[in-house]
């Protein structure tokens, strides 16, 4: 007979306290040197949510740790440090918080500095050294760019430490205008953007696909799990706003996030068809070769988490499940 082996209780406990945290509401400048338009479109429009569990959790907490333990660093040298008061806004939803700014004290410059602490594993900090931030680590430059950019500075510490062995590693970075300017326009762009942008690959085993978060949407079903207002064809994106069209109205943030009844599953978030359909509030599906009506639900229509659990099911156009739908408000489930 096999022993079973043993359980850790106690850490398997500690991990399930973790919770997932909220989405932004915004595209966070840390996002906008990632390779993939298409990433960044799904994660702002909340189609493709990255879900993690509570022993990375606890790692990204590990790192937010660090930065207390920095910043004393800094200030044991005699740097002055101002700390995360500071936040840049670069309107139509782009923005984003830094981890402070070295007011003074830096050996080799007598320039403020926008700061910007990250851990890292042994193998990332290596590349890190050998290759430099620009090169090893795009998105953290293009996150303190854009920092410098809404900051008016002109100068960044990357203040980098090594989770296996505590080894620092720094690196001053210049602002430059014209990187800054290009990442920004990019970002607005996506933001605004009513249609899907392409992926950065068509492969599936491409190497920036394979582990990404959306990459069962781009590669195999091409269906949103998320049913929320940004998720559907009726909202708008606004440049100070999430706007209803159905409504004529802005959409509050948390009520962004339950959606309502009337949800329609954007076009671009579902693999069928789309065909002409007599209700502006609606949108018809070619699902197994049958129209289904995606709107509020009712007998003939069916509701965004229906389609989501049972497109094929939604399809079936069962006169039973008809009268069930009309009768008792019976829903599609799965």
């Amino acid at each position: 007979m096999q022993i079973p082996e043993p359980t850790n209780t106690i850490a398997q406990a500690i991990y399930d306290s973790y919770k997932q945290g909220e989405t932004r509401e915004h595209l966070g400048c840390s996002l906008l040197g990632h390779h993939c338009d298409r990433w960044l479109w799904l994660s702002f429009r909340w189609a493709v949510i990255e879900k993690f569990n509570g022993r990375i959790l606890r790692l990204f907490e590990r790192g937010q740790n660090e930065e207390a333990t920095v910043v004393a660093n800094l200030q044991a040298i005699g740097c002055e440090v101002e700390g995360q008061q500071y936040r840049v806004d670069f309107g139509n939803h782009i923005s984003g918080s830094l981890d402070g700014v070295v007011m003074s004290g830096i050996p080799e410059s007598k320039k403020p500095h926008v700061l910007e602490i990250k851990t890292h594993s042994k193998k990332s900090f290596d590349d890190l050294v050998k290759h430099g931030v620009e090169k090893s680590k795009p998105m953290h430059y293009a996150q303190m760019q854009l920092y410098m950019m809404g900051t008016n500075l002109d100068r960044a510490l990357y203040f980098a430490v090594c989770k296996d062995n505590d080894e620092i590693y720094t690196e001053r970075v210049r602002y430059v205008k014209e990187t800054a300017s290009m990442i920004l326009e990019r970002g607005h762009r996506i933001v605004s953007s009513d249609r899907m942008p392409e992926p950065c690959s068509a492969d599936p085993s491409w190497y920036q696909c394979k582990f990404c978060p959306a990459h069962s949407f781009c590669h195999e079903d091409h269906l949103t799990k998320e049913v929320n207002c940004r998720t559907c064809a009726n909202v708008t994106i606004k440049p100070d706003s999430i706007y209803c069209e159905k409504y004529q109205s802005a959409i509050p943030g948390n009520a962004q996030k339950a959606g309502c009844e009337g949800h329609v599953l954007h076009p671009d978030l579902v693999p069928w068809d789309r065909k002409e359909s007599n209700n502006e509030w609606q949108a018809v599906y070619i699902v197994n070769g049958k129209p289904v009506a995606n709107g509020e639900a009712d007998a003939n229509v069916y509701g965004s988490k229906e389609l989501i659990a049972n497109a094929a099911g939604c399809a079936m156009d069962d006169e039973f499940m008809k009268d069930m739908r009309e009768v008792f408000g019976a829903r599609v489930v799965g």
